[in-house]
């Protein structure tokens, strides 16, 4: 399989570097959150509960979530229309980690995820794609950051996005947002036993994305596509 597994906590980078490197290396980027909000727009929009697991079902099977685009410059559609932007908003990632407990909604999302890097090369991040989605894939990240670190990077986006939020405000829902993602019964938030942690809290989004690079040159993997290589 061409895949390279990134999972980390929220705000731990690794959307960011997961695009660069997708880039980089002339893979497909997959961020699989994207479809957890997605959904969570949908149910948001329908006024189904994020707590309920049977119509979340449902509403999945009703939906088609597309990425388009190549490389890291990848777009996100939901039943024809573009919500790259909208699904970002912070009520839509709240709602998303709970929508992501429930087991059905995460089955269905899995199948997805796999039968998309059964197709071509990816990198791909979450927080359990390493241990649950792509558990055969040969190169695996896990990158963290302290708390602190990580709200910065949050407070600073949403800033740039137009949300006047406090930073105060925006650790504390990191906080509880780790809380839930490592507690929950299905596919908690874990790094796998093979997987080489990356701490970012003092480092630039190059010198992480050169390395997991050099890792993946080290390791001649296939998906090494760029030209010239």
């Amino acid at each position: 399989m061409r895949a390279i597994a990134i999972d980390g906590p929220a705000g731990a980078g690794k959307s960011t570097v997961a695009r660069r490197v997708a880039e980089r290396l002339g893979a497909k980027y997959i961020d699989t959150g994207a479809f957890y909000r997605a959904l969570a727009l949908k149910a948001r929009e329908a006024g189904v509960s994020a707590d309920d697991e049977e119509a979340l079902a449902r509403l999945w099977a009703e939906s088609e979530i597309a990425l388009e685009g190549a490389g890291g410059a990848v777009r996100i559609r939901l039943d024809g229309r573009d919500v790259t932007e909208a699904i970002r908003r912070p009520e839509i990632g709240a709602a998303a980690s709970r929508v992501a407990r429930h087991p059905a909604v995460r089955a269905a999302v899995v199948a997805r995820l796999r039968h998309l890097a059964e197709r071509e090369a990816v990198v791909m991040d979450g927080r359990d794609i390493g241990t649950v989605v792509l558990p055969e894939a040969r190169i695996k990240i896990f990158l963290t950051a302290s708390p602190e670190a990580r709200a910065r990077r949050r407070h600073a986006e949403l800033a740039a996005a137009g949300y006047a939020v406090r930073f105060e405000d925006v650790l504390a829902e990191l906080v509880a947002r780790d809380r839930q993602d490592m507690t929950r019964e299905t596919a908690p938030l874990r790094k796998a036993p093979d997987a080489i942690e990356i701490d970012t809290t003092d480092k630039s989004i190059e010198e992480v994305v050169g390395a997991i690079v050099a890792l993946a040159e080290a390791q001649h993997q296939a998906f090494l596509s760029v030209e010239g290589r």
